[in-house]
């Protein structure tokens, strides 16, 4: 008798696709590992989220280190809690990055989000956190100092994962600026194939800031158009990727629909799925076959275009120039989200350093 694959196995075992836990949860990393999953990813509020499901796992370093280290800060023993769950998610995937001789097998670690705007702060963090573990890959925002620090960060050996990015003209800029920091790199007789970028597109946060202009603008189409916009772009930018040879691979991030999996399978990339996306697609019937070349529904991507011209900023090759990347409407929601979940982390840990008087 055959031994039953799940849904997202079958996508891992009979496609080219690849999948993330979105997470550093040991719970929902190890049910990711054993359904296929070949790295996993994290962010603010990712990590303070496992910190909330997974207290009774860190409530004890987080005294510890408070207590070793008298003169830190909040923000340094919350730096320490973030790299800690970071390096321990990385020792889950070991096995699979040691089987894949480096090419697959990595976590993803972010550096501090209030640095989108500082190039030289985001690099050193960036090189500092890849010395933490030989499997980590390190997530730099796709602001107009981020591409400045992706290209750096790659030339120093960085395996980076490019995020808060939307559209198809900020994955193609990543691309583009690994591409540079990889020629400096072999000009200057250092390794690149140890080298393993992707540039994540957060489709369903573009889906988020359609239904946004659908209230603010009044905007009325047919349901279910604008969650396709996410998938449109990245239906986009997979051929040209393709043709022009980037050594940079898509991810695909932002889970709100079955969709935004079963329309992207076959592809040469990554999908980082939540792990309640993962349970819920794998309990279902959805059938796995390739779609990654199947055209978005030309009635659907005609309404996009029409209804919605920041939809045709993020579709268009040069519809975002890199000056316009900080201000388009799912970066500044996703940074403002990141940093409040940064500070609500520092918040926690301030709890611990200054717990409440048991005042009667």
């Amino acid at each position: 008798m055959t031994a039953y694959k799940s849904p997202l196995h079958q996508t891992v075992t009979t496609t080219a696709t690849d999948y993330w836990n979105d997470s550093c949860s040991i719970e929902e990393l190890t049910y990711a590992l054993e359904h296929g999953a070949v790295g996993a990813t994290t962010n603010p509020t990712i990590v303070l989220g496992v910190l909330k499901k997974e207290a009774h796992l860190w409530r004890d370093w987080i005294r510890q280190t408070i207590a070793e280290h008298p003169t830190w800060t909040e923000d340094q023993v919350t730096w320490g809690l973030i790299e800690a769950m970071a390096v321990k998610g990385a020792e889950l995937l070991r096995p699979v990055f040691e089987r894949a001789a480096g090419r697959k097998g990595r976590l993803s670690i972010q550096t501090n989000p209030t640095f989108y705007r500082d190039a030289a702060a985001i690099v050193a963090q960036a090189v500092h956190f890849d010395a933490l573990a030989p499997n980590l890959q390190v997530k730099i925002p796709v602001t107009q100092a981020g591409l400045t620090a992706i290209e750096e960060a790659t030339y120093h050996g960085v395996n980076i994962n490019a995020t808060v990015s939307f559209s198809v003209p900020q994955v193609i800029a990543v691309a583009e600026a690994v591409e540079r920091g990889l020629q400096r790199r072999a000009a200057a007789g250092r390794p690149t194939d140890a080298l393993t970028p992707v540039a994540t597109m957060m489709i369903g946060r573009l889906d988020d800031w359609l239904h946004v202009l659908e209230k603010r603008d009044r905007i009325v189409v047919a349901p279910g158009v604008a969650d396709w916009a996410g998938i449109a772009c990245f239906k986009k930018a997979y051929p040209l990727f393709r043709q022009r040879g980037y050594r940079t691979r898509l991810l695909a991030a932002a889970y709100r629909h079955h969709l935004h999996w079963s329309e992207l399978i076959g592809g040469d990339v990554v999908l980082t799925i939540p792990y309640e996306w993962q349970v819920l697609f794998n309990g279902s019937d959805v059938e796995v076959r390739e779609r990654i070349n199947d055209p978005v529904p030309p009635a659907v991507l005609e309404t996009l275009c029409t209804h919605f011209p920041d939809f045709r900023r993020a579709y268009a090759e040069d519809g975002l120039t890199a000056a316009e990347f900080d201000t388009f409407g799912p970066t500044v929601r996703t940074l403002r989200a990141f940093i409040a979940s940064y500070r609500d982390l520092t918040a926690v840990i301030r709890d611990a350093m200054l717990p409440t008087p048991d005042v009667k």
